[in-house]
């Protein structure tokens, strides 16, 4: 029934179809797992993809030839740039998404990919040979080989969830939790823990006063994730902003002493950066008020999002809450918020490609390895998926260095510090986050996909014209001078002093309060120049002039990280043979075996002074 498979995929949530996609466009026989067929890459929580730092990664992710950004774009039901009001290294994309529809699109690109084969199944354990995986067995007792095997579990592993007193076993709402894996893992000497998410109540759309809320349209120029020209929607939907109240806080305490959270029944870590709506309420007890996103879940559907009002409270609780806040006095809820409290590895048990060092030819990507959000699942499915075909072919590995994207961030970060809460990608966390804009994502990485074959000459050749057409636009500004009479009143208008003589356009641009519209309005060859561009290439360029001092500095930093990150380390290396080493970072890097020099300097405990002795030893 089944033949041998190059890469089986368990999970098909964000990371299972980013993994399964790739490794299939890479040329790998792939099986997709499945414990439903009907909620392939189903969005569990909010209905959207990018956001602060998401929104980079998802660019990243379509840059290199992945799907999301593309699935994201057709989908759309709202666009929105973040930050934008904020210097260009925080411009983050993000976009409201048509729930039904964003899973549809998702299952058939899996299904128009020719080496994605699919099987609804629950795999219950790894069939493993030596220190080598090679397949799964499912609930239907059926083995299945592979060459490698990448798991996207999600929260299903041992998930439990919780209502108020309630709990019971699921890995979401109305579906069940898996079993197994954790346990043959832990007996192959794997360590586990446990974590938890949450999600908030769903409403009838149609019970909701909207003249109480501030309405949130969409960018009216409105942008895109994907490189390519893939179709956007005609038109967006709006979304809405409330507040909760001290009545509506009130309410929720009533209900604390059931409260999961509160109680001890979940032992699982939430989120810090996404609180549950009783926890904002408990550690920021000095607020009065809470901002709710009241957010469509699609173009044909009343079912509208609670976003900010994740629960696990009892849902009358909820219920009675919910009401007290300025426009759901009439509410009608679809069904009650949970939280969910699920097994995860803590992913320093992986090398920087996501293979697990205790077993070869297996990956981990997604909520497995302690991460929450989308985006970061399908940035770990994304690179899983190339890894598993990139090792069974014995080629070379990918590896995405910090200074490169934020993926390699997030991935370094896992592998090398490991996370004890659910981990979400931030901006902060970058230290070259100025280098790693959403706006040159193409330009970073699309060079990388095309050498793997997942972008084409032509999408290649795209970027390569833009990267000459915004040189043009730079090289103007800094060949073109203008006179005092010609920009003296705009100058003026925009709160900047005048010139006295001629002076390179250049020049001007990097005042704060000029930009390229100010000058097109003073010299038509400009406005021209500017006019025969698309919209990414002129504020590509306008970026780079503006900042390029910064950059430089940037870059000059990246210079002289490059010098240890480049230094190659032995992981068979015995780190407890060098006694000059504070014994705490002989044993951090016994456990983490840093891959390079640089990796091995951000690994918690070990010191500067280690490095140093490492580099001596290293240099003989």
């Amino acid at each position: 029934m089944f033949n041998k498979y190059d890469v089986i995929v368990v999970g098909a949530g964000h990371a299972g179809c980013e993994a399964a996609a790739v490794a299939a466009n890479l040329g790998s026989k792939v099986l997709l797992i499945t414990m439903n067929m009907e909620t392939i890459a189903q969005m569990s929580c909010n209905p959207a993809m990018g956001g602060v730092a998401k929104g980079q990664i998802v660019r990243e992710i379509d840059a290199m030839g992945g799907y999301s950004g593309i699935i994201t774009d057709k989908t759309t039901l709202q666009f929105r740039m973040l930050n934008s009001s904020k210097g260009p290294a925080m411009w983050s994309p993000r976009a409201q998404s048509d729930r039904k529809r964003f899973a549809e699109e998702w299952r058939l690109a899996l299904e128009r990919t020719p080496n994605v084969d699919f099987w609804q199944d629950t795999a219950t354990s790894l069939l493993i040979e030596g220190n080598k995986v090679c397949g799964v067995k499912t609930s239907l007792g059926i083995e299945i080989s592979s060459k490698a095997v990448v798991l996207t579990n999600g929260t299903f592993l041992n998930g439990i969830i919780h209502i108020g007193e309630k709990k019971f076993g699921g890995g979401r709402t109305g579906e069940k939790s898996a079993t197994g894996i954790t346990e043959q893992l832990v007996e192959l000497g794997f360590e586990a823990g446990r974590m938890k998410t949450g999600t908030p109540p769903r409403v009838d759309g149609r019970s909701l006063d909207y003249s109480k809320m501030e309405e949130q349209w969409g960018d009216e120029k409105r942008g895109r994730f994907s490189y390519t020209n893939v179709e956007l929607p005609t038109e967006q939907r709006c979304c809405w902003i409330t507040y909760t109240n001290s009545e509506v806080h009130e309410t929720l305490k009533e209900g604390f002493e059931k409260s999961p959270m509160f109680t001890g029944r979940i032992k699982g870590l939430g989120p810090r950066y996404c609180p549950s709506i009783e926890d904002k309420i408990n550690r920021f007890a000095e607020r009065d008020r809470h901002q709710i996103f009241v957010e469509p879940e699609g173009w044909n559907t009343v079912e509208i999002y609670v976003n900010g009002f994740s629960t696990s409270l009892p849902e009358d609780v909820q219920y009675r809450a919910l009401t007290k806040i300025p426009g759901f006095e009439n509410a009608k809820m679809f069904r009650p918020g949970y939280a969910i409290e699920y097994d995860f590895f803590p992913p320093t048990q992986l090398n920087l490609t996501l293979e697990t060092k205790k077993i070869e030819n297996l990956y981990f990507a997604g909520q497995i390895n302690g991460t929450t959000g989308y985006e970061e699942a399908a940035c770990q499915g994304f690179m899983a998926g190339i890894n598993a075909h990139l090792k069974i072919n014995e080629k070379e590995e990918l590896i995405l260095k910090r200074a490169e994207s934020y993926i390699g961030v997030l991935i370094d970060d896992l592998v090398t510090k490991g996370t004890e809460e659910p981990y979400r990608m931030f901006t902060s966390r970058a230290e070259h986050r100025l280098l790693l804009r959403q706006d040159n994502a193409d330009i970073r990485l699309s060079q990388i996909g095309h050498r793997l074959g997942l972008i084409n000459n032509e999408r290649l050749e795209k970027v390569n014209q833009k990267i000459k057409n915004s040189e043009t636009i730079v090289a103007y500004l800094k060949n073109t001078s203008i006179a005092p009479n010609a920009i003296n009143s705009i100058l003026e208008t925009q709160g900047t002093p005048g010139i006295s003589q001629n002076v390179k356009l250049f020049q001007l641009i990097t005042r704060p309060q000029i930009g390229f519209e100010n000058l097109r309005k003073a010299d038509s060859n400009f406005d021209s120049i500017l006019n025969s561009f698309d919209q990414e290439t002129v504020e590509q360029a306008e970026i780079k002039v503006k900042y390029e001092s910064y950059f430089e500095k940037e870059l000059e930093i990246v210079d002289k990280m490059k010098r240890m990150e480049d230094q190659i380390i032995n992981p068979e290396f015995n780190y407890r043979e060098l006694v000059s080493l504070s014994k705490e970072a002989r044993e951090k890097l016994m456990k983490i075996k840093p891959r390079t020099l640089g990796q091995a300097s951000r690994i918690s405990g070990v010191s500067p002074s280690d490095i140093s002795v490492l580099m001596v030893h290293m240099s003989r």
